[in-house]
């Protein structure tokens, strides 16, 4: 059985250039806020997997899409968390809803995490509205996904939504 893990609140302050998560605070090299939401990019010291982030804040869909760039071969293209997102002023927020899918881009997708979801709502983290939000939403995007045949910009085109990265070699 999953440990419960109360919910990871993160702030992205666009003043001070910080992403604030439950493990720390780290500075971020790029925020570009955009029609949808809010790009961020920034290292990853001393991760034994991951070197460097990209991410997109978009608070209509509830999403944040998610690119990590390895030490090693890409274990998937994107991971997308369920996340209310919101701003105030420079200061993004994110509450994560504990659901997450990875996107392998035109092969597959898969929810991954419900067990940290149903820990979280038996532990009293999360009421169960919150834990239904999350599955329907979850749902949601993997079904869109598989109707576009796992293309994540084909789908986010379908919402009216278009992202842009920072090339690997950028992103170093």
């Amino acid at each position: 059985m999953q440990a419960a893990e109360p919910v990871k609140i993160e702030r992205h302050d666009l003043r001070t250039r910080e992403h604030h998560t439950n493990t720390g605070v780290r500075p971020v090299s790029v925020y570009r806020e955009h029609a949808h939401g809010l790009f961020v990019a920034r290292e990853f010291v001393a991760h034994p997997r991951i070197r460097h982030w990209q991410a997109h804040l978009l608070p209509d869909l509830g999403l944040v899409v998610c690119r990590y760039d390895f030490h090693g071969p890409r274990e998937h293209d994107y991971y997308l968390d369920i996340a209310t997102v919101t701003c105030e002023g420079e200061v993004w927020s994110v509450h994560d809803h504990y659901l997450d899918l990875l996107v392998h881009d035109g092969i597959a997708a898969e929810i991954v995490d419900t067990d940290e979801l149903l820990a979280a709502h038996r532990a009293g983290y999360i009421t169960a509205e919150t834990c239904m939000n999350a599955v329907i939403a979850a749902h949601g995007v993997l079904s869109g996904l598989a109707r576009a045949r796992y293309d994540l910009h084909a789908w986010l085109g379908t919402r009216g939504v278009a992202l842009e990265w920072l090339p690997d070699s950028v992103a170093v």
